[in-house]
Parts: structure tokens; sequence; C-alpha cells
């Protein structure tokens, strides 16, 4: 039977974006044609729960599909494609989640029922938010950050942020003002060691840590959509090679070196039962999170987001650290 320990078990994870990240709205924006997607009251950019929930599902699929392959274990229905992705109508011979209990998938991340039923899954993912953003200055990138974002990360930030003020490690560059892109600010010591102890824990580069400056939340906002990537694409005739008349786009994201947060909520299996039955392929909180991290290779080499073919979406993931690293 499976331990009642727990109820839930919160996962912080931090990310980096080894490649510019386009999380696209499908809509226009001013000269920007394919605008990312924004928190509504903040308007910071942001990589939203149901879009981490399905590339989760799908690479936490495909990992226990080459598991089992190498393995050398023959099944009747394969995790992957059958159990990753939408599922399909059937649930039968031809394709479709398997919707069983014994399915670490199923359990995991859910699966819906035509008519009445479904289970709604056993992990939850909240939306990722920007905790560290890169700004061009003079005297190199400074990767960016604000009250608000340290503290969804749970990480204690400085009192009393000036509007007007940046905070920043100020023997680094004599305390003259600095520019963050188009904006010159006035620095101000940073005193807030245990902020940026509190990063070190997340596994953030000590080359990023060093040059890490606070603004406030007002201002946070200003900088991060001021300094976004944009880049302009066209699309190609197939029939001549050339460019396509008509066919120019542009196309924002998430800049390279970016750093990312976000919570998985694992929610006991004991709690819930499938059927009427008790879950038994994970048997408690850690091994929900157990599946869930299949996943994290796979976002630093097959990525999340779209404009994948044009060089973007790679995420590697700090923390928690993988098995058998050093982080």
């Amino acid at each position: 039977m499976p331990s009642r320990t727990c109820s839930y078990l919160p996962q912080h994870v931090v990310g980096f974006a080894v490649d510019p990240i386009h999380v696209g709205t499908g809509r226009s924006l001013g000269h920007i044609d394919l605008t990312i997607v924004r928190d509504p009251v903040t308007q910071i950019p942001k990589i939203p729960g149901s879009s981490l929930a399905g590339v989760y599902r799908a690479y936490a699929a495909l990992a226990m599909e080459e598991q089992r392959a190498q393995a050398g274990n023959q099944a009747r229905r394969p995790y992957y494609p059958n159990c990753a992705g939408q599922g399909g109508n059937a649930g039968n011979e031809e394709g479709g989640h398997c919707r069983s209990r014994d399915c670490e998938i199923c359990t995991t991340f859910g699966f819906a029922r035509d008519g009445a039923g479904g289970f709604a899954g056993l992990a939850s993912f909240s939306d990722a938010h920007v905790l560290l953003f890169p700004v061009a200055t003079r005297i190199g990138p400074v990767w960016i950050t604000s009250p608000d974002a340290l503290r969804q990360t749970g990480v204690a930030p400085p009192a009393n942020v000036d509007d007007d003020r940046l905070y920043y490690n100020s023997r680094r560059q004599q305390q003259k003002p600095l520019n963050l892109g188009w904006l010159l600010l006035p620095v101000e010591p940073l005193n807030a060691n245990a902020a940026l102890d509190g990063l070190k824990d997340f596994g953030v580069l000590e080359y990023v840590r060093a040059r890490v400056g606070l603004v406030s939340d007002k201002l946070f906002s200003h900088i991060v959509n001021s300094n976004l990537e944009v880049r302009t694409s066209v699309s190609i005739d197939p029939q001549t090679g050339a460019a396509r008349s008509g066919a120019l786009f542009t196309y924002e994201a998430l800049p390279r070196s970016t750093v990312l947060a976000w919570t998985i909520i694992c929610r006991n299996p004991a709690h819930f039962t499938i059927d009427g039955q008790e879950v038994n392929a994970v048997r408690s909180c850690a091994n929900v999170l157990d599946v869930v991290k299949r996943a994290h290779p796979y976002l630093e080499h097959l990525g999340i987001g779209g404009m994948g073919t044009r060089g973007m979406g790679r995420l590697r993931v700090l923390h928690p650290p993988l098995e058998g690293s050093n982080g």
C-alpha cells in the first residue's frame, strides 16, 4: 500500500536557456508578428504551466520507452507515443493513453476518457517565470532580477529597493551609472549575500551570480520587454529555393542565458484511486517526482516551445541536479 507520510511534495526547478526560447501566443503586437506569452498583470514573459506539462509528459514517456527498449522488455503498449501527447480517443489497441493504474505516465500526468471519468494526474506545474534576465551593458552581460522574481523562488530579497536605482557589486565598475540596454541607472552597492547564496543553492553558475543586478519590480518589466531577442525570418518557396514574396515575418524570444524558475507539485498517490482501486504505478510523492525528472535531460537537447528548427528552445535544468552530476 502506498505510504501516507506526506500529502504533497513541492520541488523548485531552475533552468538555464541554452538557446533563445519562443513560446508563442499566435498573435501579433505592434511590429512583432509572433509574440511570446506574458503574464497578464506584470507583462513579464513566461512559459505557461500547460506548456511545461505537455513537454514533460512527452519526454518522460520517451525516456521510459527508451529505458524499456534498452532492457529488452517487450511491451504490448508502448509508453511512447501511446501514453504521451493527447492520447487519442479510443484508449484501445489502436493507440491512445492506456489509462491504467499500473502506468507511471498516465498516473503521473493524468488522462481523460470519453464521456465521464478520467484522472487529473499526480504532478502539477506552475508557470515558469524569469528569475535572472541577461542584459548587455558597457561592462559586459549583467543578469537582472527583482524582489518579486526572487520571492517566487523562495529567496528572500533585500529590503528597500528604490524604483530608480540598480543594486550591483559596485566594485566592478566604480559606482558609475550603468546602462541596461537603453536605460542608464545610478548604481548602489548590492548587499544581498543571503539572496546570492540562495541562487547558489539552485545551481546558478558562479559567473552569473557574480554579475547579478537588482532592480525594482516596476523597472524589471520594462527592462525585460525592452531587451527581448527579435528575429526576422522568411518562408522559402520550394519551387525556386528563394525567399517567397510577402512572407517576411518577425518573432520574439527570451534570450539565451535567461534563468527561469518553476515549481512542480507532486501529490501522494495514497490519497487517490482509479476506478475505485489504489494507484500502484507510483507509491509515494518521491516516486512521482522521479517520473517527472526523467524529462530533464531531454529538455536540454530537444527543447521547449516553437522555432526549434531555427535554433531555439533548449533549456538546461540546473536544479535539481541530474543523478551522477557535479551540479
